[in-house]
């Protein structure tokens, strides 16, 4: 296997198409689809399917457990799982034809129970040591950590991970925010890439207005995001990449600031693009690409995602 992907917030999404939605009444649609999902499930489908070997390692518990586990085998999807006696999440997007709208609804995951973090990191421990157990197996190249984690579980988990698979030579991509995040960088990932609305509030946290829960984004705040990254880079060896829809991208690597392009596409369904670029851009480093070389890889799959309506996919 090469890449090892870690979430702890896994999701079944549910996709609803309205042609139009009117609030305070009842709407009615025959379009309708169920996914596994969650931000690492997105990423492993969209390495999957541009023919990675990929696991996904994530806490699992409740009676949809086994649908789940069911929608993952029907993707080819390789999971591992620890027991965590918490019911799977659902989160639902709202699609609307007449104007290309799409509304996200997330539920909160539940608490993970007592003894669920011992056991995920034993888990992880004998995937790191010992993958001799999957078929053709080679050692992993790379660990790819990504979104937020269910309650319950402590302010370690996520650099306790991240300093183990660092001392084993991994690769180690981190699409997380807040605490998790800046607790990891004291083990020197090698690229951070959440959106820019998380690096700010994670970095930045004057630029975010929290009554509207957005990031003003002024000329002013672009230069504060830009030395951020910088300095942020410069203090922890890192590269780091910020995705922000449909503009452009802003990434250092070393002391250089740049930017890149997307793909324009008609976007259908939004949801899980961030994933597949990051699925993108380390399919591409795997196989040599340069920064640049692999960030426009990561662009063209998260395109490729928006133009389709299931989450995480690039086909």
């Amino acid at each position: 296997m090469s890449f090892l992907t870690v979430c702890l917030n896994p999701t079944l999404q549910k996709i609803l198409i309205f042609n139009s939605m009117v609030s305070d009444t009842v709407n009615r649609t025959a379009k309708h689809r169920l996914d596994v999902s969650g931000k690492g499930i997105n990423v492993t489908r969209v390495l999957t399917q541009l023919g990675k070997k990929a696991v996904h390692l994530t806490q699992l518990g409740g009676e949809l457990r086994p649908l789940f586990l069911s929608l993952c085998k029907q993707d080819g999807l390789n999971v591992e799982w620890a027991e965590s006696e918490s019911q799977i999440r659902f989160c639902y997007t709202l699609l609307t034809e007449s104007d290309n709208g799409v509304t996200e609804l997330i539920e909160e995951s539940e608490p993970v129970a007592a003894g669920t973090e011992a056991r995920l990191l034993e888990k992880f421990d004998s995937l790191l040591c010992d993958a001799s157990f999957l078929r053709n197996a080679q050692s992993f190249k790379f660990l790819i950590i990504s979104g937020t984690k269910a309650a319950g579980f402590s302010d370690t988990l996520i650099p306790n991970m991240v300093q183990k698979a660092k001392e084993k030579g991994m690769k180690i991509i981190l699409d997380i925010k807040g605490n998790d995040l800046i607790n990891s960088l004291q083990h020197k990932p090698d690229i951070v890439k959440p959106n820019l609305f998380e690096f700010a509030s994670t970095f930045a946290p004057e630029l975010i207005d929290n009554e509207k829960n957005d990031l003003v984004y002024s000329e002013k705040a672009q230069e504060r995001i830009k030395a951020a990254m910088l300095d942020t880079a410069k203090e922890h060896g890192c590269s780091i990449i910020l995705t922000n829809g449909k503009l452009k991208i802003l990434a250092v690597e070393g002391k250089n600031f740049f930017e890149t392009d997307i793909h324009s596409v008609k976007a259908v369904n939004t949801t899980g693009c961030g994933d597949a670029f990051t699925a993108g851009l380390a399919s591409a480093l795997y196989d040599g690409a340069d920064f640049a070389g692999a960030i426009k890889e990561g662009a063209r799959c998260g395109s490729l995602n928006a133009s389709l309506l299931r989450p995480g996919v690039i086909r």
